[in-house]
């Protein structure tokens, strides 16, 4: 059973940058693939970043690619998020997610731990 919460959403104007966190429970982390996703109003979930157990490989959605930067310090239990360069339209509640396959898979459906999801809004 793994936990996830997440931190660092807020409100930014368009073209800052903001950095979120999310904190993982328990002692296999290290072997979890970890994604980020988001979903706008209306919309549905989107892939946004995955990351592999060990962090040496990442993909991006090509929406954000060369903006965000995904990484994980499994010392920490934790992930991140680093968002520069921010858009408008990147205005939703990222979610982080969690598979025990150590893939940071960009379909949601790989991924059996979700945590409760922050804000991020971009004003224009």
């Amino acid at each position: 059973q793994v936990q996830l919460v997440e931190s660092g959403g807020g409100l930014v104007q368009a073209g800052g940058s903001l950095r979120l966190s999310c904190a993982a429970s328990g002692r296999t982390f290290s072997r979890y693939g970890m994604g980020w996703f988001r979903q706008a109003p209306e919309k549905g979930r989107e892939f946004v970043a995955g990351i592999n157990w060990s962090g040496s490989s990442a993909r991006y959605a090509d929406s954000v690619k060369g903006r965000f930067t995904v990484s994980r310090d499994n010392a920490k239990n934790t992930v991140y998020l680093q968002m520069n360069s921010l858009k408008f339209e990147d205005t939703a509640v990222y979610y982080c997610a969690a598979n025990p396959l150590g893939v940071g898979f960009q379909d949601s459906n790989q991924y059996n731990y979700w945590g409760q999801g922050t804000q991020v809004t971009v004003s224009s």
